[in-house]
């Protein structure tokens, strides 16, 4: 018996009651098991993005269903196997003024100590005296065994001087 297929699926549409519910149906009409996601209202568009598997079987049928849901543009993709878990976790909180260009200076360092950004979550808030703008940014990371984390630290620390933003770098036991 071969081995089910990996999806990682992309949604976006306008926004509705139900717009899950449809996806998830679908899905399970082709014997799709739901593995992760993450979903989000963004400026009045369902933005998501999902991991399942599939029966090879199944695999086609199933990315035609999606397709032909009526008000998303899906993109469907077939994953490679996931590699051996390693290396380190770490979590990156980041809060200052908001402006232009704050993810690509950090995430050009990460990139440089090759850190992959596993997960961002980012959101902008009003600041609770100023009413001023504040960029949020939460941030888990995979990064290698021999990452010199002081190094590290040191570079995002002159940067946050820079930005005049708070960061902070913790590791975490995956």
């Amino acid at each position: 018996m071969p081995e089910p297929i990996i999806f990682v699926i992309t949604v976006i549409g306008d926004d509705r009651p139900g717009l899950v519910g449809e996806l998830a149906a679908v899905v399970s009409q082709h014997n799709g098991n739901w593995l992760e996601s993450s979903m989000a209202n963004l400026g009045g568009k369902f933005a998501g993005i999902v991991k399942l598997t599939v029966p090879a079987s199944h695999a086609e049928p199933l990315r035609s269903a999606l397709n032909a849901l009526v008000g998303l543009t899906v993109t469907v993709t077939v994953s490679a196997r996931p590699s051996a878990p390693g290396g380190r976790k770490l979590k990156l909180s980041l809060v200052g003024h908001d402006r232009i260009g704050i993810v690509k200076e950090v995430s050009q360092v990460l990139a440089r100590h090759a850190v992959n950004v596993e997960e961002l979550a980012t959101h902008v808030s009003s600041a609770p005296m100023s009413a001023e703008a504040l960029f949020h940014a939460q941030a888990q990371l995979s990064a290698p065994a021999d990452l010199d984390r002081n190094v590290l630290t040191a570079e995002l620390e002159r940067l946050s001087n820079d930005l005049m933003v708070d960061i902070s770098m913790d590791e975490t036991i995956s």
